[in-house]
């Protein structure tokens, strides 16, 4: 089982940056694939980015591609989500999950651990 606790989330002026931290426990960390989710205001749950178990394959949703880079830490048991040219459509509250599955899975029902989710907020 992994437990998972983002950090990192805030407010900050469109055009700005952040990164988000999703410390797991466990000594299991690497053989699950990491991903991030987003959900605002209202509306459904979105993808953002998942990344494979070694990290050395990564997949974005188009709306954040070029802009967002996740990245992990296996050492350290710890994912990240640098984001730059933050808008206020990124404004949400954004949770890491772990899935058992290979690859970067991009559908949120093939993730079996969720963190708690920590809110970013863009203003304009």
């Amino acid at each position: 089982q992994v437990q998972l606790a983002e950090s990192g989330g805030g407010l900050v002026q469109s055009g700005g940056s952040l990164r988000l931290s999703c410390a797991a426990s466990g000594r299991t960390f690497s053989l699950y694939a990491m991903g991030w989710f987003r959900q605002a205001l209202g509306k459904e749950r979105e993808f953002v980015a998942a990344i494979n178990w070694l990290g050395s394959s990564t997949y974005y949703s188009d709306s954040v591609k070029g802009r967002f880079t996740i990245s992990r830490d296996n050492a350290k048991n710890t994912l990240y989500l640098q984001m730059n040219n933050l808008k206020p459509e990124d404004t949400a509250v954004y949770s890491c999950a772990a899935s058992r599955r290979g690859g970067t899975p991009n559908y949120s029902p093939l993730y079996e651990y969720w963190g708690q989710g920590t809110q970013v907020t863009v203003s304009s």
